[in-house]
């Protein structure tokens, strides 16, 4: 059985991490991709957090440079990753000590048994998928235990930045010339794929049909709330004209969902 790994509220958790980050024991602030990550997704992390506090084994799939298990690990939680792309030698998965195995999970089974894993997080992953999102996400829902949570969020597609785009005459995902026209698929096991592009973005409503096809329960789809971590006069500034476009939720950039097996 899981057990409680912290019980803090959100507000309390973004306090730790940003005391861990100045103490110099989350990441080094001094490598500008995981900074930025940092004030871009840390209350997404928080979120995520939260609803994982009593969710002790978690696994992150897609996990990038593992900043969202980092903070995981420090509040206690016991972390695996899976990427397409090989991490392993990535300084947070290196400092931190998280098992990282290279996983294609559009091809290959999750390297770990049926039901072991609390949660799963899938940050910003399923719109780089080529093929359909739907065996992903059974195979995803085969290593929670019964009760374990999923999350996913994803690129909301009719966000205010896409609607101004299209009504501007361009399109809303990436360049079409270098990501398209002339883009290269990566082969795996005899199958093309094109991760290093926006293949699909998502509305709200096919997320939620994405996760009850896969017979989740407790399907609870959000617009995520845009705003970056900012600090000072001039972030709190900047924070207001975000908090503003946030004003209409289906003007927000992201969704998430969390769902339970």
């Amino acid at each position: 059985m899981s057990t409680a790994v912290h019980n803090l509220s959100k507000a309390e958790i973004k306090r730790f991490a940003v005391q861990k980050r100045d103490e110099g024991a989350y990441y080094d602030r001094s490598i500008p991709h995981q900074e930025d990550n940092f004030h871009g997704s840390i209350d997404r992390f928080c979120d995520i957090a939260w609803r994982f506090r009593n969710h002790r084994r978690v696994l992150d799939v897609g996990s990038g440079d593992g900043l969202l298990l980092v903070l995981l690990k420090l509040l206690g939680h016991e972390v695996y990753a899976v990427d397409f792309m090989d991490h392993s030698q990535g300084n947070l998965y290196i400092q931190h000590e998280i098992p990282f195995q290279v996983c294609n999970i559009e091809a290959d089974s999750l390297p770990y048994d049926d039901a072991s894993m609390d949660a799963i997080s899938c940050c910003q992953v399923l719109e780089h998928f080529t093929h359909s999102h739907l065996p992903p996400v059974l195979e995803m829902k085969r290593v929670l235990r019964d009760g374990g949570i999923l999350e996913i969020d994803v690129p909301n597609a009719v966000c205010f930045r896409n609607r101004s785009r299209l009504i501007r005459g361009k399109h809303i995902t990436y360049d079409y010339k270098t990501h398209y026209l002339n883009a290269a698929p990566v082969e795996y096991n005899g199958r093309e794929y094109y991760p290093q592009r926006h293949n699909r973005e998502f509305t709200q409503a096919e997320l939620d049909l994405l996760l009850t096809e896969a017979q989740f329960k407790e399907v609870d789809v959000q617009f995520l709330k845009s705003r970056r971590y900012r600090e000072g006069i001039a972030g709190n500034i900047q924070n207001l004209g975000t908090a503003l476009k946030d004003a209409v939720p289906s003007f927000r950039k992201s969704l998430i969902a969390f769902a339970v097996k």
